[in-house]
């Protein structure tokens, strides 16, 4: 209450409550909240899944396929048919990695996140396991096997590389195994009529599907 003698009564003012200072988190606790934010983006990208699939690559890597296999099933000799394959093997990773690249800078993706190198690590084995069976069937006169074993393979890589992707680049390396899986099956002379249809119509078709569905 105001009396006669208070400042208040004297000036017609209402008394004044005493001003409080903002309350300021702690150091310590603004460093802990920091901390979660960034353990929670850490998890989101590490849950993520790789969307750098190349489907415009694919159908490059596909064209050149056909063309790879309409020479190397002119080849008369074993060893020529392999260096023509091997040829577009590495033509096939030349353009795969500038694909990859290529759509990542378009959509901003990194390729150091954590789907990127997950998405390696389960894509190379099976690849490193058929380069591995490459000499030893050539060597042991079973060179006809490869064709069917490089699409059994590429499927596999295809299929666990692709369980950190969306979903049809999976079904893309079912239908490689299923190829693959046939081939091992058929005569010797069809290998290059399922080399084309799996590394040159199955990739052209599916990277259209990619390339429009998912961009790039």
């Amino acid at each position: 209450m105001t009396t006669l003698e208070s400042p208040a009564y004297l000036t017609g003012m209402p008394p004044q409550q005493p001003v409080r200072p903002e309350p300021t988190l702690p150091r310590d606790l603004h460093a802990h909240a920091m901390d979660n934010l960034r353990f929670i983006r850490e998890t989101m990208e590490s849950a993520g899944s790789f969307t750098a699939v190349p489907g415009w690559g694919q159908v490059a890597i596909g064209a050149t396929a056909l063309g790879a296999a309409a020479i190397a099933s002119r080849q008369a000799g074993t060893g020529t048919w392999l260096a023509t394959w091997l040829a577009e093997a590495v033509v096939a990773i030349v353009i795969g990695s500038w694909g990859i690249g290529r759509k990542a800078r378009a959509t901003g993706y990194s390729l150091n996140s954590g789907p990127s190198r997950k998405f390696v690590i389960c894509f190379l084995p099976p690849l490193i396991g058929g380069a591995v069976l490459t000499p030893v069937l050539y060597r042991s006169g079973a060179a006809g096997l490869l064709p069917g074993v490089w699409l059994l393979m590429f499927g596999a890589a295809v299929v666990t590389g692709g369980a950190l992707s969306v979903r049809i680049v999976p079904l893309m390396g079912l239908c490689f195994m299923v190829l693959g899986a046939v081939a091992l099956f058929s005569p010797v002379s069809w290998g290059d009529l399922f080399m084309g249809v799996g590394f040159g119509l199955l990739l052209i078709v599916f990277g259209l599907i990619i390339a429009r569905r998912y961009g790039g």
